[in-house]
């Protein structure tokens, strides 16, 4: 059995200078009662609002703050923030709080329970409540078909925005990755079961997809090539040229 003392939680932000605040205390509100110590990693990726001044004037306890110019997408500020986490067990969960913070006691709860390597957020567990919206629900069951024919993932769902890894899983895997936008999250597991950290296991969350999709009818297409296309690099550099078995050149902090 694990034990845990302190977890980290990068939560990567764009345009949030309205909601990050009542993000986080949603954040610490779930989470002060459980007996861990929390490190919470905000990615703000890219200058574009007042968020990243917001937080640094702000000073929060237990709260690292972290950002660059340039937005680059959810999987470049999720790995950056991964590169400065010091905890036992380190995870991430989406800004916005679609995804109710209290299932991270589940994840944590599901994590000690197998001794697993990775536990994830999914939509498909048998006691999950979720309200999402139909035309998603779709394009995640074609999505889930592909990914199980091509890395031979087990797991049913692998797209919700919630994960732990243990931090030898995240020493290993997180400086490995490349995709900064689209497939980051199949990148994530894809490699890490090709490592050998195959005990990777899903548990329940609480779902409600309330904000504005990003996904248009103008750009449905698009987004599905997009997100195709990196699947697809991932599986050619994974199983082809092996790139992923190559010695990661970055390091994890522990200060």
């Amino acid at each position: 059995m694990q034990k845990i003392n302190k977890i980290s939680l990068v939560i990567p932000t764009f345009q949030q200078e309205k909601t990050i605040l009542s993000n986080l205390e949603q954040l610490r509100t779930a989470t002060k009662e459980l007996p861990y110590q929390f490190e919470f990693i905000v990615v703000v990726d890219g200058f574009l609002d007042k968020t990243y001044q917001l937080l640094k004037n702000k000073k929060l306890k237990n709260v690292k703050v972290l950002g660059y110019e340039e937005n680059r997408g959810k999987g470049y500020a999720v790995r950056y923030g991964m590169l400065q986490a010091t905890g036992d067990l380190i995870g991430f969960i989406d800004s916005g709080m679609d995804i109710d913070p209290t299932s991270i006691a589940m994840l944590i709860n599901h994590f000690l329970w197998y001794d697993a390597d990775v536990i994830i957020g999914s939509k498909l567990h048998p006691v999950s409540q979720v309200r999402y919206p139909v035309f998603r629900k779709i394009l995640s069951i074609g999505y889930r078909n592909i990914i199980r024919l091509m890395f031979g993932l087990k797991i049913r769902d692998t797209q919700v925005g919630v994960k732990l890894f243990r931090r030898e899983v995240a020493l290993d895997v997180f400086p490995r990755l490349l995709v900064k936008r689209f497939a980051f999250d199949i990148e994530t597991l894809a490699v890490a079961y090709s490592r050998g950290f195959k005990r990777i296991y899903e548990a329940p969350v609480r779902l409600n997809f309330q904000n504005a999709s990003t996904i248009t009818s103008g750009n449905l297409w698009k987004v599905i090539f997009q997100m195709l296309w990196d699947t697809f690099a991932v599986f050619y550099r994974l199983k082809v040229v092996h790139y992923y078995d190559k010695r990661p050149k970055t390091v994890f902090s522990r200060s």
